[in-house]
């Protein structure tokens, strides 16, 4: 899981530091922590002497320190279940060649020593969504992950899950033992002939047991089993005549280890996080309309800030606090969907900066505003960026808003071929920046589930990503950051349909499903070309369609119109600018 509950923050309780990036490494003599850049403030004041801070990252720098601090045939223990596949491959490569032995314990010895202090492991219901807020019933779902395994060349008699989101859609089920998302811990070994889940059974009420079909046997009843005994479960399937299939890129090494490598079918992904991947009609509507509600809680937002933050009232923290109150008067919500990233003036400069109640500034008028922010709803979750400067921007800063606005527009409009990657036309969104020495060092997008992660593999316009396809979600979201000074991103959510092209072919683009207007005091129209300028206004335009009349009921002003202040309008066939104003356009 991106995100890990208190009950598994070990590495904080052992080392005192509370970064989300880090690994620590202890032998008989020494303490170490490797952290990156980010961090190394936090860790010298969180850490007492007995810790070594190691500012680097990655396995390298581990290896490095351990063949210095590790004898020639000295072994290095670690918790399988807490490393990847490949992290697994990267370390025992390095140690074996070097004459060093890397040892699985399946025993965590820092749960050991943790003993009455550790947080209690979460125990909320497990709970089943209401059918009208799934895509497809989970017999439905397991009948089709059967088929694939019927298909499949190497004939598997079972598929392994180990991610939580793959469990929890396939069941549909729901809960809240992960911040942010909303999973529970579990496995689930699903055979040609039965369904074993495993998860804490006292978690489930009779009326979900029910749903399961867990009072009986059969091909299509669910096997409840006990969360710890996956490990022996999964290494007593294996004694048979059997072939497990696995995703390798969220399978951990702990269930790897124990199954037979001639008895083991291993993709990049499981087949259900390709199938779940690709949205039916039915999760599509659902997505839909959760980023309509999502955006009446952003535009009331965004227009409360135009009102306030002249005041010099209004700070990062309680302006994000505001948007989560905002957020939660919308219909169906349930939390936030990652921390949200609100930053003003140089902390926009830091892609991934979030504020504290302890560590924030003040939003200003003479400075942009950075907000990356997402909603979980039963019907879908959200993701959105907007960037906006209520003063008068710079020369500089307008040419970057407007040229990372072109970024987002060319790719979101471009038409591509059928099962293209995403990888091949990620640079459209980089194109403009390109044009005149300027880039971004994160990714253009990610995929995007359905009350489930914001950060969905296995879409995206990364070199992992599998290939584009009809019904798949995915963010867009260049930027750009002048350290020390500002960060600009503007991220839409799209989903992946059908284009309409002059000749027959199978081409596919974009259709953007977030409603937020950008800010018009940002945009220098004469950098935009007339069909980009017509992307916009078609944009409003479907904001009106889709939005305004959620917007009108929650109070807010309407989305302007052709011709009203802050709009990028087209008149008379003529593409036009009107006066523009610090409001969201």
């Amino acid at each position: 899981s991106e995100y890990i509950s208190d009950y598994d923050k070990r590495r904080a309780w052992i080392t005192g530091f509370t970064g989300s990036a880090g690994i620590a490494v202890v032998t008989m003599g020494k303490a170490a922590l490797w952290t990156d850049s980010r961090y190394w403030t936090q860790a010298e004041r969180q850490m007492d002497c007995i810790w070594e801070l190691h500012k680097e990252v990655g396995t390298t720098p581990v290896v490095t320190w351990l063949l210095t601090e590790i004898p020639v045939g000295g072994r290095v223990g670690f918790d399988p279940f807490l490393f990847s596949i490949n992290s697994w491959e990267r370390y025992n490569v390095a140690l074996r060649d070097s004459g060093r032995e890397l040892v699985s314990i399946t025993v965590n010895l820092v749960d050991l020593l943790w003993g009455s202090e550790r947080p209690p492991v979460p125990s909320e219901p497990i709970y089943a969504l209401q059918e009208a807020f799934t895509g497809s019933s989970w017999q439905e779902k397991v009948s089709g992950i059967r088929s694939q395994m019927r298909k499949h060349r190497e004939a598997p008699t079972a598929v392994l899950l180990s991610a939580l989101d793959e469990t929890a859609w396939l069941f549909n089920l729901r809960s809240s033992d992960i911040p942010y998302n909303p999973f529970f811990y579990s496995y689930t070994l699903l055979t040609d002939s039965s369904i074993r889940l495993f998860a804490n059974k006292s978690r489930f009420s009779s009326e979900t047991l029910q749903y399961l079909n867990s009072g009986c046997t059969g091909s299509m009843c669910v096997q409840l089993e006990d969360y710890s005994q996956v490990r022996d479960s999964v290494q007593a399937y294996t004694s048979g005549v059997v072939k497990i299939w696995i995703g390798t890129s969220y399978t951990s090494y702990g269930l790897y280890e124990v199954i037979p490598k001639e008895k083991l079918i291993a993709d990049t992904y499981s087949p259900v996080m390709v199938t779940k991947a690709v949205k039916n009609s039915k999760e599509q509507t659902l997505l839909r309309a959760s980023h309509v509600r999502d955006a009446v809680a952003v535009i009331r937002y965004l227009v409360w800030l135009e009102e306030n933050v002249p005041k010099g009232t209004v700070d990062e923290f309680s302006g994000a606090e505001l948007l989560e109150k905002f957020r939660g008067e919308e219909e169906f919500f349930s939390g936030s969907s990652f921390e949200t990233i609100s930053a003003s003036g140089l902390n926009a400069a830091l892609a991934h900066y979030s504020p504290t109640k302890e560590l924030h500034r003040k939003l200003s008028s003479d400075e942009m505003y950075l907000l990356d922010s997402g909603g979980q709803y039963w019907d879908g979750t959200t993701d959105i960026t907007r960037t906006v400067h209520w003063g008068t921007p710079s020369a500089f800063q307008k040419e970057a808003y407007t040229r990372v606005l072109i970024g987002n527009i060319d790719l979101s409009r471009l038409v591509f071929p059928a099962a293209t990657s995403g990888r091949m036309v990620e640079a459209f969104a980089r194109r403009a920046l390109w044009d005149v020495g300027l880039n971004y060092g994160h990714g253009t997008g990610h995929g995007i589930g359905n009350f489930l992660c914001v950060h969905e593999w296995p879409v995206g316009f990364q070199s992992a990503n599998i290939a584009m396809a009809k019904g798949m979600f995915t963010s867009i979201e260049p930027g750009y950051y002048q350290d020390g000074e500002f960060g600009i991103r503007l991220e839409d959510v799209a989903l992946v349909v059908e284009a309409k092209t002059k000749y027959p072919g199978t081409y596919l683009t974009f259709e953007v499903v977030s409603l937020v207007p950008y800010d018009r005091n940002l945009i220098d129209i004469h950098l935009l070309s007339p069909e980009q300028l017509q992307y916009l206004n078609r944009y409003y335009q479907t904001i009106r369609e889709k939005a305004e009349g959620t917007i009108a009921a929650s109070g807010l002003p309407a989305v302007p119109v052709e011709g009203e202040e802050g709009m990028v309008a087209e008149s008379s066939g003529c593409v036009t600018a009107t006066p523009g104003s610090g409001r969201p356009a």
